[in-house]
């Protein structure tokens, strides 16, 4: 029996039906790509630990720059929040310690014929009417003395940057234990974030709550020398780099006492320019 050419053959119904199904579009939902790119990346993944790792690190130099720049960008997110937290208060600098002092209120004696009230305790410390501890009268901002300029920190010199910026930071501890910052932003031009960020915190704490005990000392001067402007800087800077023996010591927020007598070492980086015939921090 001869079977005739394709091209001869009738084209029955169920034929056509059949040439409609195979050519309509098959519907590939997004799960069945993620399904096969999975069991496509399983079944060419390489067998064995060693293997995997030395596929990971042969790569294309973009591809190294690219995993390289995801990590800085991560460790710079860390850092800033850590950054954030410490000037905010929300934990401590590395390697301090500190403690904080019950603020528990004690027991009220009952009232005695001769006194119908007692001031409210928490903590030893007496309870203001504004709902703050009292600030111990012995540690009283009026005990602190305000740091004097030095007359040689008054010349245009790097001898009188070098001193203007170890008064800067004097006036900076005068300012967290007395509440003084127009001291302080008195000794910096306008629109510095680095003696704008220190003037806030300290207006912020004093809003409701005190501080005393903070001391900062000049250890090591490493570095007074004029910067350029093709650096950033302004005309007639210089740059001074201080290592700083610091101490927080204790400060009150509310009703909540802490306590930081731990001493730590930090660098202090300051831009000191002559501007109206005095030394000013413009950078640090």
């Amino acid at each position: 029996m001869m079977v005739p050419p394709l091209s001869e053959r009738p084209v029955t119904e169920e034929d056509e039906e059949q040439f409609r199904r195979e050519s309509m579009p098959r519907k590939y939902t997004l799960r069945q790509r993620w399904a096969d790119y999975r069991a496509d990346a399983k079944a060419n993944r390489p067998k064995g630990a060693k293997a995997r790792v030395r596929a990971w690190l042969h790569v294309e130099p973009f591809y190294w720059g690219m995993r390289v720049t995801y990590v800085v960008l991560v460790v710079g997110a860390v850092f800033a929040v850590y950054i954030n937290g410490v000037a905010e208060g929300w934990w401590h600098a590395w390697g301090e310690k500190p403690t904080v002092a019950a603020t528990t209120p004690a027991a009220r004696p009952a009232p005695s014929a001769s006194s119908s009230t007692e001031a409210a305790m928490s903590g030893g410390y007496q309870i203001g009417p504004d709902g703050v501890l009292v600030r111990p009268a012995e540690h009283a901002a009026s005990t602190y003395t305000k740091p004097e300029l030095p007359e040689e920190a008054k010349e245009n010199t790097e001898r009188g940057a070098e001193l203007a910026a170890e008064h800067y930071i004097a006036t900076l501890s005068y300012a967290w234990n007395t509440g003084d910052t127009q001291s302080l932003a008195s000794l910096s031009v306008e629109g510095v974030p680095f003696a704008d960020g220190h003037i806030d915190a300290i207006n912020g704490l004093y809003t409701d709550g005190w501080a005393y005990g903070n001391e900062s000392k000049v250890t090591k001067i490493v570095k007074v020398e004029p910067v350029t402007e093709e650096l950033g800087a302004q005309p007639n800077t210089i740059g001074t780099l201080f290592h700083v023996t610091t101490t927080d010591g204790v400060s009150c927020k509310r009703q909540r006492i802490t306590i930081s007598n731990n001493e730590h070492t930090v660098s202090f980086a300051l831009y000191m320019t002559w501007q109206n015939e005095r030394w000013l921090v413009t950078d640090g």
